[in-house]
């Protein structure tokens, strides 16, 4: 009976042993995964593969809208004066271009949308995290909100002209009032998507009031919060826009809203083309120039983009 424990100790050992190298070798294998999954990948992304990928796919699409538009010129679908060929509107560039006009024109636009956006932030921000965190505030004033996103923006520009006049402050008004809710509204979805956990984590650790809103509440509340900004912007272009067209004055100056209206005024199709087009470029080029950087950077930090 001694030889036969005698024999299983060796046995017992040599199987605890082998059981105890196998979970080292398995937390290595973990480990070594973990660390390959944040190790950053250094290589640059070709040209070709960027040209391939980004560039080519909008151009092959602005020129199949050009086919097509010059093709319904073409096949006489509508009048001239209704549908003018491309080649008219690249005129009407042209001709401001000449000028000294063109650059002025749409310079007098995103000044006054990226002002008015920055003002909206600096409001719509607070308001928001105020309407977030006290319940009070939320139950007051959160429906007033979400009617107000809901409210169209050339709704503000009757009431905005006759209390300030044909000014800027007219302008900014517009904006604000369209911008503001959308900022807000973005912000208290963020911080309602935050998990109970990390609030719970801060206060452990100090975390509170200020301190907590700007370590904790921001910080996890950052994807919420991008897309309110994201669509605040389109509110602040969309509103300039509206005001620009409705409340044309020459103490405004010609911004693209006006230069839209004088347009349809003259009859002159080739300039409202060019002025619709003008806004549209200047809204793709605000997203690809800094919503879209923005966005990749968010879901870089949160590992949900891979880098290249």
């Amino acid at each position: 009976m001694a030889s036969t424990d005698t024999e299983l100790e060796p046995a017992k050992a040599t199987a605890t042993g082998e059981a105890a190298s196998q979970r080292t070798d398995d937390f290595a294998g973990l480990e070594a995964g973990l660390d390959a999954l944040d190790t950053v990948q250094a290589h640059r992304t070709p040209v070709r593969q960027v040209l391939v990928g980004k560039v080519l796919p909008p151009t092959v699409a602005v020129a199949l809208v050009l086919v097509v538009w010059q093709l319904l010129v073409t096949l006489k679908v509508t009048d001239d004066y209704k549908l003018p060929p491309p080649s008219a509107v690249w005129d009407s560039v042209s001709g401001m271009w000449l000028q000294g006009t063109l650059l002025e024109v749409i310079w007098t636009s995103v000044s006054r949308g990226l002002l008015g956006f920055l003002l909206a932030l600096a409001i719509g921000t607070p308001l928001g995290l105020l309407v977030a965190r006290v319940r009070f505030v939320r139950a007051a004033i959160g429906p007033i909100l979400s009617g107000l996103q809901s409210l169209p923006s050339v709704a503000w520009v009757p009431p905005a002209v006759i209390w300030l006049g044909l000014n800027d402050s007219m302008m900014f008004t517009v904006i604000l009032l369209g911008a503001v809710p959308s900022i807000a509204n973005g912000l208290v979805s963020g911080v309602d998507q935050v998990p109970p956990l990390f609030l719970r984590a801060g206060r452990t650790l100090g975390a509170t009031g200020l301190k907590g809103t700007w370590h904790i509440v921001m910080p996890a509340a950052l994807p919420g919060y991008l897309a309110g900004l994201k669509q605040g912007w389109a509110f602040s272009w969309r509103s300039l826009m509206a005001a620009e067209i409705i409340a044309s004055s020459p103490e405004l100056g010609l911004g693209l809203g006006q230069l839209l209206e004088n347009g349809r005024n003259n009859f002159d199709m080739p300039g409202v083309f060019l002025a619709i087009i003008l806004i549209l470029i200047v809204g793709i080029a605000i997203d690809l120039l800094v919503f879209s950087p923005l966005e990749r950077w968010v879901l870089r930090s949160r590992g949900l983009l891979a880098r290249s």
